[in-house]
């Protein structure tokens, strides 16, 4: 007969012939994994919804500790949080700026936002969200933005600024997805068309003008793979040539304080005259695995409808639950739900292909599924996982995607952080952005190492 295991914090109960088979059903709780109670000689529980409501508990089953580097609990600052937030003295101009991961990242590390340039819409009413009020947000192209228009609407003089941020696109090099023919390699367009990757020049004309004392990048990692090499060195040359110092590195968001693996490439450039050299952050002694970042999260997309701890999410629709909870857990934080009360989770749900999958840390081809370890930083979350086309990462237990919510922390953002847009878009927002955990330690690497020596 199977024993029975009841997890101590929420009383959820597993059946199973040792603790580890009740564990890897429920618990990605972090320190509250060793609180399981054997039942299989005690009065059966009364078991609502696949929990017991009430239950106390005299005695638990010892779970041998991890050992290694102590990490304190993965938390990102709200933006409530980040407002408040001394100025560090050092000004930012960030172009290509997205929905504000690569800004967030910077105010974390206490920098003021001057001017953020961003073309696309959808990003820019994030951007507009989020920012704060000082913040010039222009939505011109790149193409019809000029170094003066910077300085005039800054009030500042070539060479004043201390960093011009930038994430110009290069899709036709990214990894993710299948490579079009022909990737990696300069192509011919008419006069009519431009190529996105010559983006990264209009950022560079940008750096020559306005000729800020730092000048931050960030790019895929599929910059340097391949036959993209040449370009890569194309772009080096090029910002050397404006009279900067510039390295380039790969760095990757789980080592910086990100729960998902996501490799992006970062240029510092430092400008001749100032005698200092680029710097990067170091990485950590530590990672954020799927558990670290989910736990009060997964309990505000469930909230109290019965629907937590009832086992995994099937093919049915799912009941209504209220989303956006006040309080979680009372030693963290408040945590904010992403879609309206009384929402259809239903929406994230996924059946056949998920059933397909093995267990966690294993992926399905032809479904484009990944279901993460839980024990492990989530894979990288493509900006088209949303919309079910390339790599969508799955809930680790449950037949659904990740919620917007559950994104945010994998994605290293406040959970406050206002997004808009449908679920796609949403999605998209958080898949294509600078991790602002990773930004922050790349700011504060510039901020303490190169701008503060100055």
């Amino acid at each position: 007969m199977p024993r029975l295991w009841i997890e101590r914090a929420t009383g959820l109960v597993s059946a199973g012939a040792k603790l580890q088979q009740a564990e890897d059903r429920l618990r990605y709780f972090p320190g509250r994994a060793h609180a399981f109670m054997d039942c299989t000689d005690r009065p059966a529980p009364t078991i609502v919804a696949g929990y017991v409501p009430e239950i106390v508990i005299t005695d638990e089953v010892p779970r041998a500790r991890a050992t290694g580097p102590q990490k304190p609990p993965y938390r990102v600052p709200l933006m409530a949080e980040i407002r408040e937030m001394p100025w560090n003295g050092f000004n930012v101009i960030s172009t290509f700026a997205g929905g504000g991961g690569s800004s967030t990242g910077y105010r974390m590390a206490g920098y003021r936002i001057l001017f953020a340039s961003e073309f696309v819409e959808a990003a820019r009413e994030t951007y507009r969200a989020n920012a704060s009020p000082s913040t010039i947000l222009d939505g011109r192209d790149i193409r019809q933005l000029t170094a003066e228009d910077l300085l005039f609407a800054t009030g500042l003089k070539p060479g004043e600024l201390d960093i011009l941020d930038g994430s110009p696109p290069c899709a036709s090099f990214s990894t993710a997805g299948k490579r079009e023919k022909g990737w990696g390699t300069v192509k011919a367009y008419s006069d009519t068309q431009q190529r996105s990757d010559d983006l990264f020049f209009e950022y560079a004309r940008l750096i020559d003008g306005v000729r800020p004392k730092v000048f931050v990048a960030e790019n895929v990692s599929g910059l340097v793979k391949g036959t993209a090499k040449g370009y890569f060195i194309e772009i080096i040359r090029k910002l050397k040539s404006f009279g900067y110092k510039v390295e380039a590195q790969l760095l990757d968001a789980q080592w910086l304080g990100v729960p998902q693996a996501r490799q992006r490439l970062i240029f510092v450039g430092v400008r001749d005259d100032l005698g200092l050299s680029p710097a990067f952050p170091k990485p950590l002694p530590f990672r954020y695995s799927v558990r670290d970042a989910l736990p009060w999260i997964t309990r505000a997309v469930h909230d109290t409808s019965g629907l937590y701890g009832a086992g995994e999410i099937t093919n049915r629709p799912c009941p209504t639950v209220t989303v956006g909870v006040n309080s979680v857990n009372a030693n963290h934080y408040q945590v904010y739900g992403e879609v309206e009360p009384e929402a259809d989770i239903s929406r994230f749900a996924i059946g056949e292909e998920w059933d397909k999958l093995g267990g966690p840390g294993q992926s399905d081809r032809y479904f484009q599924l990944v279901r993460p370890d839980p024990n492990a930083p989530c894979p990288t979350v493509t900006a088209s996982g949303g919309s079910g086309s390339i790599a969508s990462v799955t809930h680790p237990y449950e037949k659904r995607k990740f919620s917007i919510a559950e994104l945010r922390r994998i994605c290293g953002f406040p959970d406050d952080y206002v997004l808009k847009g449908d679920f796609a878009q949403q999605w998209e927002r958080l898949g294509r952005a600078v991790p602002p955990v990773m930004m922050s330690h790349v700011a504060a690497t510039v901020r303490d190492h190169i701008l503060a020596k100055l």
